[in-house]
């Protein structure tokens, strides 16, 4: 079993549907990611959102 990806506000991160994005807030199982045009909150697996 692989590990979630941990991260941090202020990341840098992208997503495989929304693109480049950064990390504005943390939740115990979630991350709300500011993409620009809009918001998104990524749950944990996170497998389509990668650090940069």
């Amino acid at each position: 079993m692989v590990p979630d990806e941990v991260f941090e506000v202020g990341d840098r991160v992208t997503h495989d549907r929304f693109g480049l994005g950064r990390v504005i807030v943390l939740e115990p199982a979630a991350v709300l990611v500011d993409f620009g045009a809009q918001r998104a909150r990524v749950t944990s697996p996170y497998t389509r959102l990668t650090k940069l």
